[in-house]
């Protein structure tokens, strides 16, 4: 069946392996995609949303380096938002409710038209390996199939075991079995592993309950999109709904804490910390007499429900009894109860900054199997893994995103410098150059080094070409252009700052914070300026965030400039950290196991001090 040689195999049809297989595919590496089933390609397994707080600026990124998750996301979109608009624009964050259906339809379809891109539905039992390297993969039926790189992106399969009440059977996702034999082969090879655990609601019938008792959530009034390229903007959108707990509730809950396989024992490992399960929030947080329910409709056409907030593990009649008392859900009628799912994972410290794994060359592993959590997380170190399996067996220099140059740089260098015990979830607070890193200026981050990869398109260099020398223009104008004083204090009296008494360049009244774009196009030279050039939204918000953080921008960009010179200072490969006595016992112990390539990724690793890296940093001559 497979007579030649792939260049690259993806395992898993899950977000992670869907953009690994778009990514070597599209720089010219003949790859095939190996899933257990060819129907649930990009299936949202959890929550019918893409985007959210930091996750959104992932989304925003892959599609800036040419990934099609902003992209399938447009497409199916059922509600957008754009989060945190309160706040600065760092912490903007865009965040889109999805039809489950049309999702994994369009993601199949992009990559049915993905030249270089083969499938095959089957389970991957093991890994062809010579040497140190692997060259191939097995499957069930035993059909050995080579390749010159592979790429592991298993999700929740690896050994799953799924869990309601005391209830529990193998399976990798509801309906679905478990993948068996792979995480075996890796222990032999020296790999540590690990197991952790996540959950999902259960999924409810939406005409058996009453939305008139819940809080409505709409859509933005003028919603946008995720992609850079010209993707449809939603016209109409679906409502989303909010209910609450109750004592009651939680009451009803606690009946079955004692069947709990979480309480019981039966689930020893470790769940998501920032989306815990219901149980798992009434009993870390007591005093709280209710906890918000978002009620997500899965979908255009369809009437199954998403109950956001409900996530449990707990026998299947004390969740309908207790969803039951919930307002709004009266005479719920359930599609299928919640359970919870452990499954293996491998410590992401064994990995390279590349995802390939140090001890098996050629071989990468990306998404849930490196312990992180959410479909954002996965695609972004799918499309790593994809672009680098590509480089790697193409013999060019690989490519690495730095921690003030992406979210996804952030990610990786999290997990390979810190790894993780529980499943790791992006926030803006992980990273320390956030006002760099914007949902608004992706494309203009890493558009141009995609476009030398050979990923992103001429038609994404283009239109960010245009967006980069637009709002260029129109910060240049507020620059050198000045204001009329008359024409200015009635705006300013308007929001409560201080009047203007002389004219002054534009730039300085717009850089206040109560001022904003709107209001600077009430101002006849700017509306002209803008009617003029033909400036579209993007031009102006680039603009107007360029012009009122400028300075928070240059000192971060300074910030991010001296750490480079750390990130500059290699540490020669096969260091021998022994020979330093002067390092902690923990600091040495930590440095032969992460091996990190640089001082600054040192400077990073959990339990290696300033005083360690002052030592390696006078050992090296610096």
């Amino acid at each position: 069946m497979f007579d030649k040689e792939y260049d690259v195999i993806v395992v898993g049809g899950g977000h992670a392996g869907a953009e690994a297989t778009a990514a070597a595919a599209n720089m010219g590496s003949k790859t095939l995609l190996i899933t257990m089933n060819l129907q649930t390609i990009g299936q949202m397994s959890c929550n019918p949303a893409m985007g959210g707080i930091a996750k959104g600026q992932i989304v925003r990124e892959i599609d800036a380096l040419g990934g099609y998750s902003g992209i399938v996301t447009d497409k199916s979109a059922i509600q957008f938002k754009m989060l945190n608009k309160s706040k600065g624009p760092a912490m903007w964050s865009p965040r889109a409710q999805n039809d489950r259906m049309r999702f994994a339809e369009e993601w199949r379809l992009a990559l049915e038209n993905t030249p270089n891109a083969d499938f095959y539905q089957e389970m991957v039992s093991g890994l062809l390996v010579e040497g140190d390297k692997v060259v191939g993969v097995k499957t069930s039926l035993g059909i050995g199939v080579r390749a010159k790189a592979v790429v592991l992106t298993n999700g929740t399969f690896l050994n799953g075991l799924i869990h309601i009440g005391e209830k529990q059977f193998g399976g990798g996702r509801a309906g679905e079995k478990a993948a068996i034999g792979i995480t075996e082969q890796l222990v032999d090879f020296g790999f540590e592993s690990g197991r952790m655990k996540t959950g999902t609601p259960p999924r409810v019938d939406g005409r058996s309950l009453d939305y008139s008792k819940m809080i409505l959530q709409p859509g933005d009034t003028n919603p946008e999109k995720f992609s850079y390229l010209e993707t449809p903007k939603l016209k109409e959108q679906r409502d989303c709904h909010m209910t609450h707990t109750s004592e009651l509730v939680h009451d009803l809950l606690r009946e079955g804490f004692d069947r709990s396989p979480m309480f019981n024992g039966r689930i020893k490992s470790i769940g998501p910390r920032y989306c815990p399960s219901i149980e798992d929030k009434i009993n870390r947080f007591s005093d709280k007499s209710s906890h918000q329910i978002f009620v997500e409709p899965e979908g255009w056409n369809t009437v199954e429900v998403y109950v956001n907030g409900f996530s449990t593990s707990l026998p299947e009649d004390v969740q309908y009894k207790a969803l039951k008392s919930v307002v709004g859900f009266e005479n719920v009628k359930f599609f299928r109860p919640g359970y919870a799912i452990e499954y293996d994972y491998f410590p992401p410290t064994q990995l390279k900054h590349t995802l390939e794994t140090k001890l098996v060359n050629n071989l990468y592993f990306a998404g849930q199997i490196n312990g992180t959590t959410g479909y954002e997380e996965a695609a972004s170190q799918g499309l790593m893994a994809g672009i680098n399996a590509h480089l790697k067996i193409n013999e060019e220099e690989s490519f690495i995103l730095k921690r003030d140059e992406a979210y996804i740089g952030v990610l990786i260098d999290d997990l390979i410098t810190k790894g993780t015990e529980e499943p790791y979830r992006m926030f803006t607070s992980r990273a320390e150059y956030r006002t760099l890193l914007r949902q608004d200026n992706a494309d203009l981050r890493l558009t141009p080094k995609s476009f030398e990869l050979g990923l992103a398109s001429k038609e994404r260099l283009e239109r960010m070409e245009k967006k980069q020398t637009n709002s260029d223009k129109f910060v240049d104008f507020f620059k050198n252009t000045s204001y009329n004083p008359e024409e200015i204090n009635p705006i300013l009296e308007e929001v409560s700052s201080a009047p203007v008494k002389q004219s002054d360049k534009m730039f300085k009244v717009f850089s206040r914070p109560s001022v904003t774009m709107e209001h600077m196009l009430r101002l006849d030279a700017v509306s002209n300026f803008v009617n003029e050039h033909g400036l579209d939204t993007e031009a102006l918000e680039q603009a107007e965030v360029q012009v009122k953080y400028s300075g928070y921008i240059a000192k971060e960009k300074n910030n991010a400039d001296k750490l480079l010179r750390l990130e500059n200072i290699k540490i020669p490969e096969g260091f021998d950290y022994r020979i330093l006595k002067s390092l902690s016992y923990e600091a040495r112990e930590k440095l032969e196991a992460i091996r990190p390539v640089t001082i600054s990724q040192a400077s990073r690793i959990s339990g290696v001090s300033p005083s360690d890296i002052s030592v390696l940093l006078v050992f090296l001559g610096r």
